[in-house]
């Protein structure tokens, strides 16, 4: 048999990443623990809160599970022996004599077939059914949200609400595994933690990996005292049991001390995961001991999986905007580099591009022994000596990089008001040939809760017993340089490598460069599709089964909420689908050939006859030119330009929508004219860029991607993309085809 007792003081904080917290050998008070041979479901192992549960059905070591709890789990049997290896299947709640209905959840983990029941809660809910008014409210509102920080401060509310703790935080881990609380809701009674900082040692390697794996975790009392699990004499010498899926697994008893440290009764834990990663945890605190029923806990992970595809979606659309805008940046670099046989005098022609190229405030060009500076940035004589340094150490790859250069080389210390941290490129494996960027000492404040350093109690068992705000002041170090600053850098380099030393593939490299951006977006459209159109699935099943079960029970509001939902589903299925075209467009292959542009825009205007039934549209459309063009390509562009005119001019009385055309001595010019809303000229830059909209979503409809299409598509053909626009008064967009042979004939 193998016990753990919470009350055993021979542990020591040393051990503690060492402890088998997946092998406790006991578990928390609050329920049963049966584990089963796979084969023949007879009870191998047992706990039991309750000793007069024995005396209802006898000890259950050596039994089968049907045998022990009866007509319990009689017809559970079938789903048990089909349960597949690391699975977990929910069977219901069973009445267990006269103990009340305990709520049954079955794991398979290697070996073992564990069978765990939960006493109940008082009060509980029956179903998650009675619940999902909390979780549609949430999902509504997430709709609203704009920024991760916001979603981590309605998720806090929300989940306080359904679980009434007493502190609801947060906690967003960093690179080190440090963790920071980001966001908080309470009632006061505990003391509040928003924005300070936990060490790494709080949550230890492998606590992190069992997080990573079971997405709720729950202590509702940290005085409780352990209930052994008891083994037959037959499985006396097995390896210990991996109890990682239950929720009943008892816990490591120096985290217990620190709760009591803390000063909660009670805990419960909901992981947040970015692309199988974890991100961080929603963390609730009681003063109490508190208990949490199952459906409550269901609907905390449920509300926790939302959330982390949010932060996913938002952390990763940020990441791809900025790569984009940096590649745009480098592109004007190359621009200005092609055809130059002086690169660095080219390079630093445009200094205000180098330096956003990494968001850096100073940058030195070293060549051939030569030396040029831009920005904030050490004196010459400094850079040289960097540059020595930088040569002599042995990194891996040809990127230096570092936010507390003072820290790893100390000369830096003299200029580290302007270089606490550096990003360097190596362009050269023969001479000392570098690009580097500098990012100035950033002196700031980190609250941590408690003093991070190791506290030397004298104990044992000695977790942190402080958790007071202390303040530590950081010097000498600069904002830390991610990666797309790191990226950029590199792919610079290898421009610059190609410029430099393969002069003939210039064109090539700078393909090269538009190539990886597109299947960047490639990447990041089909990742939103897969991430995304699953659960708007599961939002219009469970919507549909809710009428199917509940729909006689549910008033008129509450059928237009799921109405609501299924709209909204629907809606998002929209945007992936215009990312995926807007992905797509910039990759298709382009068949270029006489079209008789009048022909294609009256074509277009008929099938866009529905958009405005009811309306009466004065329509101008003259003869247009033919032009060498991608048909499929045209009809796009037309088809987004016409039917944004007739939406905005859906509040205008006398609509007019014209069609125009004019020639330059290069190109044919095409435009789209309306008397609608209009728009700001202030923000005119912003009308062809994804998901840019200058007008709130309740007022007029679209994914934001129409424009952003018609940018790339007229970009291809070698054109441009402008527009005019007065608010109130209406908008005019133009588009241009450059002449190919015999147009101007």
């Amino acid at each position: 048999m193998s016990s753990w007792k919470v009350s055993e003081p021979a542990l020591d904080l040393n051990s503690c990443a060492r402890e088998p917290i997946r092998t406790p050998g006991a578990i928390q008070p609050y329920g049963l623990i049966l584990v089963l041979d796979p084969a023949t479901l007879r009870v191998k192992e047992r706990a039991l809160s309750r000793p007069d549960l024995i005396e209802t059905f006898g000890d259950p070591l050596g039994q089968t599970v049907d045998v022990v709890l009866g007509a319990t789990l009689a017809a559970c049997r079938p789903t048990l022996e089909a349960l597949k290896p690391d699975t977990s299947q929910f069977l219901g709640a069973h009445t267990i004599g006269e103990h009340g209905r305990h709520q049954v959840l079955a794991h398979r983990t290697g070996n073992d077939l564990i069978v765990e029941l939960e006493e109940p809660v008082s009060g509980e809910p029956g179903s998650l059914e009675d619940l999902y008014p909390a979780i549609r409210r949430f999902m509504g509102a997430i709709e609203r949200v704009a920024s991760t920080q916001e979603l981590c401060e309605l998720a806090a509310v929300q989940i306080r609400e359904l679980t009434g703790f007493d502190r609801t935080l947060v906690y967003q881990f960093d690179k080190e595994w440090n963790g920071a609380v980001v966001a908080e809701d309470g009632n006061g009674v505990l003391p509040s933690y928003l924005d300070l900082r936990f060490p790494e040692s709080d949550i230890p390697a492998q606590a992190r990996a069992l997080y990573r794996q079971n997405r709720v975790r729950l202590i509702a009392d940290s005085d409780y005292q352990a209930v052994p699990l008891v083994r037959d004499a037959a499985n006396a010498d097995a390896p210990p049991t991996d109890l990682s899926p239950s929720m009943l697994r008892s816990v490591s008893p120096v985290h217990l001390q620190y709760m009591r440290n803390m000063g909660t009764g009670a805990s419960m834990s909901v992981s947040l995961l970015r692309e199988g990663e974890l991100w961080g945890l929603i963390s609730c605190h009681n003063q109490a001991p508190k208990r949490v029923p199952y459906h409550v806990r269901t609907a905390c992970e449920f509300i926790g999986q939302i959330l982390s595809l949010q932060i996913t979606l938002k952390e990763r659309a940020a990441v791809v905007e900025e790569r984009i805008a940096r590649r745009a940046i480098q592109v004007r670099l190359l621009g200005r580099m092609a055809g130059d046989q002086d690169f660095m005098a080219a390079l630093g022609r445009d200094q205000q591009s180098l330096l956003a190229l990494t968001q850096s405030a100073g940058a030195a060009i070293v060549h051939r022994g030569e030396c040029i500076l831009h920005g904030e940035c050490p004196d010459e004589p400094q850079v040289m000596s960097l540059v020595q340094w930088l040569t002599a150490q042995q990194h891996d790859g040809d990127l230096v990089c570092t936010d507390r250069l003072p820290l790893e080389w100390a000369p830096a210390d003299a200029f580290a008001d302007v270089a606490s941290g550096v990003l360097a490129i190596s362009i050269s494996q023969i001479h000392d040939s570098y690009v580097l960027w500098f990012r100035p000492e950033v002196v700031r404040t980190v609250r941590w809760g408690g003093d991070p350093r190791k506290e030397d109690t004298g104990l044992p068992l000695s977790p942190r017993t402080s958790f007071e705000g202390w303040k530590e002041t950081v010097r000498k170090q600069s904002l830390p340089w991610n990666d797309v600053d790191r990226d950029a850098a590199l792919e610079l380099r290898a421009a610059i490598v190609d410029i430099v030393l393969r002069k003939a593939e210039e064109m090539a490299a700078l393909n090269e460069q538009l190539l990886r951006s597109n299947k960047e977006l490639e990447a990041f459209s089909y990742s939103v599709s897969h991430d995304l159109r699953a659960p708007f699935r599961h939002i219009v099943g469970y919507s549909e089964l809710l009428w199917a079960s509940a729909g006689e029970r549910l008033n008129d509001s509450e059928k237009r909420f799921l109405d609501t939902i299924v709209e909204s589903a629907q809606s998002a299925g929209t945007l992936v689908d215009d990312l995926l075209s807007f992905s797509q467009m910039g990759r298709s292959t382009m068949g270029q050939i006489a079209m008789d542009m009048t022909a294609l825009v009256e074509d277009v205007r008929h099938k866009l006859d529905m958009e405005y039934d009811g309306r009466t549209i004065h329509w101008v459309v003259p003869h247009l030119p033919r032009v060498q063009a991608d048909p499929g390509m045209l009809r796009l562009v037309w088809q987004n330009l016409l039917s944004n005119a007739i939406k905005f001019t859906r509040d205008t009385a006398n609509t007019v929508i014209e069609v125009g055309h004019y020639r330059t001595d290069t190109e044919n010019v095409f435009y789209v004219q309306d008397n609608g809303c209009g728009f700001d000229m202030r923000y005119v830059d912003k009308l062809f860029g994804v998901f840019q909209r200058l007008h709130h979503a309740d007022e007029y409809e679209g994914t934001g991607i129409g424009l952003a299409n018609v940018h790339r598509i007229i970009t291809r053909h070698g054109g441009r993309t402008w527009a005019e626009g007065q608010v109130g008064v209406g908008a005019k967009f133009y588009f241009t085809i450059p002449f190919a042979t015999g147009d101007k004939v």
